[in-house]
């Protein structure tokens, strides 16, 4: 009987490789393809499929074993591929242990049959979804160049009318970036409850610490997360989930982080390919960070390796001073180190692009976030906080002269704001 690991773990398992039938010109994985130039239709063959899932049920160490199926695009593998995982998996399923499915596409292939299916097997689907048409269509395109956003939002519609737990991943690059109540109020009116925003960042090459014109400049994706927390908190506590606001109050609430990217260190997210190649990150799926293939070195003893446990300690151990007395450490740890290529005012490299947006998110939310750790350790419910911030909002703005900034947190004048208009 093989061991199980020596700590939690996810694998990102992707047995369609790189493969996509989109074209989106943010996607950071595409040319992955270029690792594997003799596969053009990469497909992870049944007997390793096989041998993949019976040995991550093996090396789970906790009652709950959960699979992640990633791409490119998964479903592009077809639903049969899928049925075929789902009926190994009950094969190698141990007595007295669970097993979850999680699935993240970019929806354009689901039909009624697929949802169907997902919602019999109790999938959790992840949705690529950039928001209103005019943002999503920017970047989330075909191959060919044509707009996705009605096919995605048709998938939507049929996930809600099945019943599929969902979550939208909204990736908020430079052109989004302006618009955070357009595309944060887009989302509540199509009932999407579970939100993350995930920020994209592409450095330049030539190590000079730029990024490219779609990347998100740090301190609009920090001005993006606080326009819609102010909402969200006056609002929709207890209603919508925005992952990176459950990450700042984990913790005040005593919790540790669930995301890799602000905990401590990391390394417990790896990725298998679809020919069995073990890397240490899906952001450094490379040939420096491969560390080994199933076929010739067992999962669990790739997941506890020596290499792949420094990978997650040096999360930690490269933060550089700046970082380390940073107020807001504990909330950030530096973010994830795919980020971490500008330097601090004082010259150390390492410091994570996205700091200033960081620290201006965290510092604003805090306050809020500590209150909402308060009412929660109480047992009392989340609408006592949202009453206690609108009325701390309307007593403020009965204070504000009409050229102070609006105490709403939007940056603008109160009268170009929200003066006259109805308290949120």
């Amino acid at each position: 009987m093989m061991p199980a690991a020596s700590r939690e773990f996810q694998v990102m398992a992707k047995p369609i490789g790189a493969l996509c039938n989109l074209g989106c010109d943010y996607c950071y994985y595409l040319d992955k393809q270029r690792l594997y130039p003799d596969t053009p239709a990469p497909r992870m063959p049944d007997d390793l499929l096989e041998a993949y899932i019976v040995q991550y049920i093996a090396a789970s160490p906790r009652p709950l074993i959960n699979f992640q199926w990633h791409g490119g695009e998964p479903t592009l593998l077809g639903l049969d591929y899928f049925q075929k995982i789902v009926a190994l998996e009950r094969a190698h399923q141990p007595a007295g242990r669970r097993i979850t499915n999680g699935l993240q596409t970019n929806g354009t292939l689901l039909d009624e049959e697929w949802c169907r299916f997902l919602a019999a097997e109790g999938f959790f689907v992840g949705l690529s979804l950039d928001g209103p048409q005019a943002l999503h269509d920017r970047h989330r395109v075909t191959k060919g160049q044509k707009p996705t956003h009605k096919q995605v939002m048709r998938a939507f519609r049929l996930l809600q009318q099945h019943r599929v737990r969902s979550d939208i991943l909204c990736v908020v690059h430079a052109d989004n970036a302006g618009s955070p109540m357009a595309v944060y109020r887009f989302f509540k009116e199509i009932g999407a409850q579970h939100l993350q925003f995930l920020p994209f960042v592409e450095p330049l090459r030539d190590g000079s610490g730029g990024v490219t014109p779609h990347s998100v400049p740090a301190e609009a994706y920090g001005a993006f997360l606080c326009a819609i927390f102010d909402e969200w908190v006056r609002q929709d506590v207890g209603r919508v989930t925005v992952q990176i606001f459950d990450e700042a109050a984990r913790p005040a609430c005593g919790l540790p982080h669930a995301l890799c990217h602000f905990r401590e260190e990391c390394g417990d997210v790896p990725v298998v390919e679809h020919n069995g190649d073990f890397y240490s990150c899906d952001h450094f799926v490379d040939p420096a960070h491969r560390l080994g293939n199933l076929r010739e070195t067992r999962l669990v003893d790739l997941v506890d390796s020596a290499p792949q446990l420094d990978f997650g300690r040096a999360k930690r151990q490269a933060l550089p001073r700046y970082c380390r007395e940073c107020d807001v450490l504990a909330l950030c740890n530096g973010g994830c180190p795919k980020d971490r290529f500008i330097r601090t005012p004082d010259g150390e490299p390492g410091l994570n692009y996205l700091c200033a947006g960081f620290k201006r998110f965290f510092t604003h939310s805090r306050p809020h976030l500590d209150r909402l750790a308060a009412v929660w350790r109480a047992g009392q419910p989340m609408e006592r906080l949202m009453r206690e911030v609108r009325a701390a909002g309307q007593l403020a703005a009965q204070q504000a002269g009409r050229n102070a900034l609006c105490p709403c947190g939007s940056g603008r004048k109160y009268k170009k704001c929200c003066l006259g208009k109805p308290a949120c």
